[in-house]
């Protein structure tokens, strides 16, 4: 019962998101959705933020779950700008409003996710330092989140192919000579 209550809380958020922002969304609507008591959403989110960031970790996994090798790293993070398209008023309404930092700590925490899979499996064999493949990673999740937030703010005019295309042949690479700089 757990999982499903916090999947309706879920949903009632997001179609609420699909029509306004955050901070015009009450606990108080959400519960009388999923027709529970104020407890129950207390013993499972601190906020309605805490709800809004659990449906981007559990959806943000769930999307790059199996696309996280040098060989599948492109479809992860198209599947992360799919993600983040199919849910454009959601997302939208979440960055226009006090869940912005909710939406970039999510995409911070899969991106990165996605990258040092990538970098661990670049750098089988060699000896690089845990904390340089982490700068590494998060040199690039910058880059990576940077360019989506761009394509957040701008309406999301662009297709997520061709921008994850264009970000293919600039780092096709780049990581492994990254790796070999910090070699010891």
């Amino acid at each position: 019962m757990t999982q499903k209550t916090k999947e309706a809380m879920a949903a009632s958020l997001k179609e609420r998101l699909r029509k306004t922002t955050l901070q015009n969304i009450t606990v108080k609507d959400i519960v009388k959705d999923c027709e529970v008591n104020r407890q129950t959403f207390y013993y499972h989110f601190q906020d309605s933020f805490a709800l809004l960031e659990w449906i981007f970790e559990t959806e943000g996994t769930k999307a790059i779950s199996t696309n996280k090798t040098y060989d599948t790293w492109e479809q992860g993070f198209l599947r992360v700008f799919q993600y983040v398209e199919q849910n454009k008023m959601l997302v939208h309404n979440a960055y226009h409003s006090m869940g912005r930092e909710h939406v970039e700590r999510y995409l911070y925490s899969v991106v990165y996710r996605l990258l040092i899979n990538v970098i661990n499996e670049q750098a089988k064999g060699m000896n690089v330092p845990e904390d340089d493949k982490g700068f590494i990673a998060d040199f690039y999740k910058y880059a990576f989140v940077g360019i989506m937030l761009e394509w957040i703010h701008q309406g999301m005019k662009e297709r997520p192919e061709d921008i994850v295309d264009r970000l293919s042949k600039l780092i096709t690479g780049a990581i492994h000579r990254a790796l070999l700089k910090y070699e010891q």
